[in-house]
């Protein structure tokens, strides 16, 4: 295959997030969506014809054994995402697979085992990591913009009362800090530039027993302090804020980056830095193909995934036991 050649793409599952994954494929010079796999035939048809997809698998092995297909995304429910990952990485494909990887650090630390056995590349798909206004807001940080980092705070949450919804069922390790609440610990963990080493959550659980409502603060090395809530039962609120000695770098809209712009407010005034939309979904896919073909490096991989996987493990320990968790 030519090292300018798209890389050719396949998507386990037809999961209501790839509708906003396909667009960005679709438009990029760098990716060939070449194919999805539902469970069936039929439903795989239905899926490829209405999205324009060449090929349409009706099980996710027969993606996974077709030759031509060089990547998957994979966008199954979370506590399928480390198995399908396996199962991709040992048939030779590399995977990007939605977030939450897992929140079972031995379950992300075997699937990259799996990938460093392989020679492929495994990504946990955060794609807020790979929009233009996450670098400025960090770049910012790290130029002083705002003096010491003291704390960071973030926000993300909307209104699910669905019972039947799957973002809300415990079997599939839904809830509030595992569907949104991991972008909070995301952004928190970036800023902060390092890992927690204390956390403390709480948690209100619905009706469904999934938390419907998560609160939490973790501190970091250099007594760098993050709090954060999220909830499926909260008005829709998506909000990142680092905040020095100085001053504080204020973001409206952090992880969907649809309105890009960040506020620098220091001396008594805010300066808005704006920026302009790109589709982050489409980075994450070009970064990933880029790093396929050997031009470039991965953004996100084993490190980051880890890192993550240990700190949501942590506030559910804290949350269920009501106590703080050392890391």
């Amino acid at each position: 295959m030519p090292e300018d050649a798209p890389v050719r793409w396949g998507i386990v599952s037809t999961a209501d997030i790839n509708r906003k994954v396909i667009p960005g494929a679709k438009a990029s010079p760098k990716v060939e969506l070449a194919g999805v796999a539902s469970r069936t035939q039929e439903r795989a048809e239905q899926y490829a014809s209405w999205w324009e997809i060449p090929r349409a698998y009706g099980s996710y092995d027969a993606l996974l054994a077709d030759d031509d297909i060089d990547a998957v995304y994979i966008s199954l429910p979370n506590t399928l995402h480390c198995e399908w990952s396996v199962k991709a990485l040992e048939a030779g494909k590399h995977v990007l697979c939605e977030k939450p990887l897992s929140r079972h650090p031995d379950e992300v630390a075997a699937a990259f085992d799996v990938a460093d056995r392989t020679g492929r590349l495994l990504s946990e798909a955060f794609m807020w990591r790979h929009n233009p206004q996450t670098a400025r807001l960090k770049e910012l940080l790290d130029q002083g913009a705002i003096g010491e980092l003291r704390l960071v705070r973030s926000t993300f949450s909307y209104s699910l009362y669905d019972e039947s919804n799957i973002r809300l069922q415990t079997e599939v390790e839904g809830g509030a800090l595992m569907d949104v609440g991991c972008y909070t610990i995301s952004g928190s963990r970036f800023l902060a530039g390092g890992e927690p080493e204390r956390v403390f959550g709480e948690a209100w659980f619905g009706p469904t027993g999934t938390d419907w409502v998560f609160a939490g603060t973790m501190r970091f090395p250099g007594d760098v302090i993050a709090s954060f809530d999220c909830g499926t039962a909260m008005p829709n609120r998506d909000e990142l804020e680092a905040v020095g000695s100085e001053g504080s770098l204020f973001v409206d809209d952090p992880w969907h980056c649809l309105r890009p712009g960040i506020e620098l407010r220091r001396d008594g005034s805010v300066e808005r830095i704006e920026l302009e939309p790109q589709d982050s979904y489409r980075l994450e896919l070009e970064n990933m193909s880029d790093a396929i073909r050997g031009h470039g490096e991965l953004l996100l991989a084993r490190a980051d995934a880890m890192g993550q996987a240990r700190a949501l493990e942590a506030l559910h320990a804290s949350a269920a036991a009501s106590i703080p968790v050392l890391l």
